[in-house]
């Protein structure tokens, strides 16, 4: 397995791929926000091919205060084999590169899934509450 940070061609193999990991909302823009994380010196998009298949990907950007995680997708058929953990560890490492004390992410309250599956990474549930804002009507 080969991990690479993507570029504008990869854009349609991985929205797919969000979209087979229902990943996407109708609300959130992914070609916008795909190209706003390759746009930004602050954030990757980092992929896993197998031979030339793309298997998972990650969404991974540093604000200069804490690193994040967004979009981790790992394709429906080749789940249950450890990409994700290494999906992870190649986005802590992108983050460790540049500095970031802290790692976090987002997951939604009632995806028990994810949330065990980060627990067994050793990510521990924050006792926070995110507040958000939108900023334009096409905004996220």
């Amino acid at each position: 397995m080969q991990i690479s940070t993507a570029s504008e061609s990869d854009m349609g193999q991985v929205i797919a791929l969000w979209e087979a990991c229902e990943l996407t909302r109708p609300w959130n823009d992914p070609v916008a926000d795909y190209r706003l994380a390759l746009a930004n010196e602050t954030s990757a998009i980092l992929l896993a091919r197998a031979d030339r298949d793309l298997v998972a990907s990650v969404m991974t950007g540093f604000d200069g205060h804490r690193g994040w995680v967004y979009y981790l997708a790992v394709d429906p058929g080749h789940q249950k084999q450890g990409l994700g953990r290494k999906m992870m560890e190649a986005a802590e490492q992108w983050l460790r590169a540049r500095d970031a004390p802290k790692i976090q992410l987002m997951v939604r309250d009632d995806n028990d899934r994810a949330i065990g599956f980060y627990n067994a990474l050793g990510y521990d549930v924050q006792p926070v509450v995110t507040i958000g804002k939108k900023l334009g009507p096409e905004s996220s």
